[in-house]
């Protein structure tokens, strides 16, 4: 600064200049400069963790659908034994107990023949196992059971997050769904849900409390309590809701619906029986015409009067779509079944004032595809038989897993040795990765191999590299050989004018000598 005045010390008033640069910066600039740039990166690095999590929170969300099968939810326990439920295709709930296969009990046998007469019962089809404490020596009872089962059709075991079981357990809407049955047990029901539909049971959880971000305690609740409410509802509306048999959670992130509309149409669903056409919704009870033109696109009624009712094609847009099929020649439900006629008509041919071109190409593909879901399809992952503690990881093991939380350092992957691996974005592919993103999601089943496992710090590093890297050993935390005297630094700005000037001082100074 004082190179920018030419208080360079040889006339009469340098010295005055000099000092009152020196106090300028010291009291004026350095503390406002200093504040302005934290200020700035504090609100840049809120804005990413909060895109982070609401992008973990959209993959969560959109994860692959089981389907409706029947399903045994196991919420794994020791002390206080496991909790069983079992639902059925529509996740009604059937049955639930506890069995106590571990200490202090250890009641092997029966709880194996508790759950073998639940499977017979109520035709399991899929097994949902807790990923929580007892995790992996539960999935190893169910394997047993499994295998000591007739020949014939046996059930799926799955290994499904726990995140934000408890907190739906002890929430006023569980008590309200399941008032007589214990909080332990809702647990069990929430985890066999969200495999048959992790959406419909996500929704009903506050979206902080599902965790799959970083720092997110750090950053302005308000702020990400806004961004991950937004994600909810566009992931509802983008799949779609069956206003038949969606709950009034569910319905309520449909666009310009909310609790008390979820509520009256469930009231008058329960009332009157299910919807025959999404007209009808127009004589639940405070639902006007306003709300009904803003959700009646996400709402979905498959097999209804109207086949149009099962797609996203709003009810505004049901002429448009008549006249594209009629252009085919064909009748309405044999075009939904066959859509290959409709690869021979021309967009731009339906276009009129009401409806643009990317509205026609939208209802094109809506016929084709009637009621696509833009989740994709279902798969789990295979853990590694004898790896159930983080002791049995050896590097170079070749396991598969599951995503859990993707940060913008890299992945952490549940390859079900109760602590997760992480995968560092340099590790994540052959190639240079900008954002993680790019290559996985939460949800996505993945093939690793191990690199380092470090057991006193419970720390798995994991690559899926085709050709890993080697891994440079970390220095001892205590004693080993000191680093050497560090080489000396050049002369900069503050040595060259012997001022205390600092370095955003030495930034100051160079951006003004460039001017």
């Amino acid at each position: 600064m004082r190179g920018a005045l030419n208080a360079g010390g040889q006339l009469p008033g340098d010295l005055w200049l000099g000092q009152v640069a020196g106090w300028a910066w010291r009291v004026k600039l350095r503390t406002s400069l200093s504040l302005d740039l934290m200020t700035d990166l504090r609100e840049r690095s809120e804005a990413e963790a909060i895109r982070v999590f609401a992008r973990n929170l959209k993959d969560l969300l959109l994860a692959a659908p089981a389907g409706g099968k029947a399903v045994l939810g196991l919420d794994p326990g020791i002390r206080t034994g496991c909790k069983i439920a079992v639902i059925d295709a529509t996740g009604k709930l059937l049955a639930t107990s506890t069995i106590y296969p571990f200490q202090p009990k250890n009641d092997l046998r029966g709880a194996q023949a508790e759950l073998a007469m639940l499977i017979r019962k109520h035709g399991v089809e899929l097994i949902a196992i807790g990923n929580g404490t007892a995790s992996r020596e539960t999935e190893k009872l169910v394997a047993d059971l499994l295998a000591q089962l007739p020949a014939g059709p046996k059930p799926t075991k799955v290994i499904v997050s726990e995140a934000g079981a408890s907190v739906y357990s002890a929430s006023e809407l569980a008590a309200k769904e399941f008032p007589e049955l214990d909080v332990s047990l809702r647990g069990a029901v929430s985890i066999a849900r969200r495999l048959q539909d992790p959406l419909a049971e996500l929704v009903k959880i506050e979206p902080k409390s599902i965790g799959v971000g970083q720092y997110q305690h750090d950053v302005d609740q308000h702020r990400l309590g806004r961004s991950l409410e937004a994600v909810v509802e566009d992931a509802v509306n983008a799949v779609g809701v069956d206003v038949n048999t969606a709950s009034a959670p569910l319905l309520a992130r449909v666009s310009g619906l909310g609790p008390s509309l979820a509520e009256a149409i469930v009231g008058h669903r329960d009332a009157n029986g299910p919807f025959a056409t999404r007209r009808a919704l127009l004589k639940v009870a405070r639902l006007g015409p306003k709300a009904y033109e803003q959700a009646a696109g996400f709402l979905r009624i498959p097999d209804g009067k109207e086949p149009l009712d099962a797609s996203s094609v709003h009810p505004e847009a049901y002429d448009l779509a008549r006249r594209i099929v009629a252009a085919c020649g064909r009748d309405l439900r044999e075009v939904m079944k066959d859509a290959s006629v409709l690869k021979r008509l021309e967009p731009s041919d339906f276009v009129d004032d009401r409806f643009g071109l990317p509205t026609v190409k939208d209802i094109l593909a809506e016929l084709e595809k009637p009621g696509r879901d833009p989740r994709p399809g279902f798969r789990t992952a295979t853990f590694a038989d004898g790896v159930d503690d983080i002791k049995d990881l050896k590097p170079g093991m070749l396991l598969e897993g599951t995503v859990t939380n993707v940060a913008a350092f890299g992945a952490f992957v549940d390859i079900g040795v109760h602590q997760d691996g992480l995968v560092h974005v340099s590790q994540l592919a052959d190639r240079f990765v900008k954002d993680p993103h790019e290559v996985v999601k939460a949800g996505d089943v993945v093939k690793v191999r191990v690199t380092e496992v470090d057991v006193a710090r419970k720390r798995i590093g994991l690559t899926m590299r085709k050709e890993a890297t080697p891994v440079e050993p970390r220095a001892p935390q205590g004693g080993g050989a000191k680093p050497g005297p560090r080489a000396p630094m050049a002369a900069g700005p503050k040595a060259a004018q012997g001022g205390d000037v600092g370095g955003l001082g030495a930034a100051l100074l160079d951006a003004m000598r460039k001017r």
